[in-house]
Order: C-alpha cells, then structure tokens, then sequence
C-alpha cells in the first residue's frame, strides 16, 4: 500500500471562514496530527471580562499527516486549503525541527509572544541565538528589535507562513550562535 512507504510530514494550512478549531476536530477525528498557535485574548460576554484561549492567527493552522491521507481528507474539506510559496508555487512544508521549535515557543501561551506575517521582519539584520535560561531554555532562533516592543527579542520563523517573537529575554541568558553578525 502506497500510505505504508510515505511518511507523516507537517503542513502549513487555511481553513477559511475561521474554521481552524473545526480543522483540529476534524484532524483529530481521522487520526493526523495539528497544532494551531493560541494565545490568551480578554473579552467581554454578558457584561463580564473573559480570558479565553482563541486562535493567535485566524485560519492558520499546521497538520501532520501522510500526503495520501492529507489528500483524501482535503477532498471532503474543501474549506482546508495549503499555503503555497509564492516563489515556488509549492506546498509549504515545514520541517520537523522548526515545527517542533514553533510548537516549543507558542504552545506557552505567554502574554508577551507577538506574531508576524512573513515579510514583516527583516530577519537577516538580526544575529543567531540560543536561550540559555528561563521559560525559553534551549530554543533558537534571531535576535532583533521587532515593532511593538522595546527591547530586542528572539524570533522564531516558520518560512514563508508566520514569525513570532519571544518575550524579552534578559541578555544574560543569550548565547551568540552566528559570529559574523554579533
């Protein structure tokens, strides 16, 4: 069977309409792999302040299945879209360490994660960086000044999709990777 040979790689997707917690159901429901950045946000509902965990980016949403079974479950979702690489006109599929690096980061559901569209940061002024300590211990990732912040933080991009950057992390705790640009 041709399923057995191929292996489960990640996916960035669309689900239009904001269907992104319909698209983890349905993941979940034929047995793929999903992740969808979250992020707590404050509203208010009957009058009262509520702090729910809603989607960071609405419609993005990464799957982790066999192209095959991606395939034929796209088929009865037609609402499930793939994020094409506008240079290649491909598929963007995201390799396992930088998805699990992603994972790593958003999945603390910090306050203080800030998301960018690709584009949006010149990644290439900032230099090579490991975190030494605290909540982000051992990511990796480029330390630059982004809009919206004071300080310098540390970004971690997932090509071509979406870019977020850490909470500050103090200096101390920063290990220069990338020489040339320090």
């Amino acid at each position: 069977m041709e399923a057995e040979k191929e292996n489960e790689i990640w996916y960035a997707m669309r689900a239009t309409y904001r269907r992104e917690l319909e698209a983890v159901k349905l993941m979940e429901r034929e047995g793929m792999g999903c992740f969808i950045p979250m992020q707590y946000k404050e509203s208010v509902k009957q009058g009262r302040k509520v702090r729910e965990l809603v989607p960071a980016i609405h419609s993005l949403v990464f799957v982790y299945a066999r192209p095959s079974e991606l395939k034929r479950v796209k088929a009865q979702a037609t609402w499930l879209q793939y994020i094409i690489d506008t240079r290649s006109r491909q598929k963007i599929i995201v390799p396992d360490n930088q998805m699990q690096r992603f994972i790593a980061v958003t999945g603390t559901y910090n306050d203080h994660l800030l998301y960018f569209q690709p584009g949006e940061l010149n990644l290439k002024k900032g230099a090579r960086v490991r975190i030494t300590g605290g909540e982000f211990e051992g990511q990796e990732g480029i330390y630059l000044k982004v809009k919206g912040a004071r300080d310098r933080r540390v970004v971690v991009e997932i090509q071509g999709v979406v870019a977020v950057a850490m909470a500050t992390v103090h200096p101390d705790l920063i290990e220069v990777l990338d020489e040339k640009k320090a």
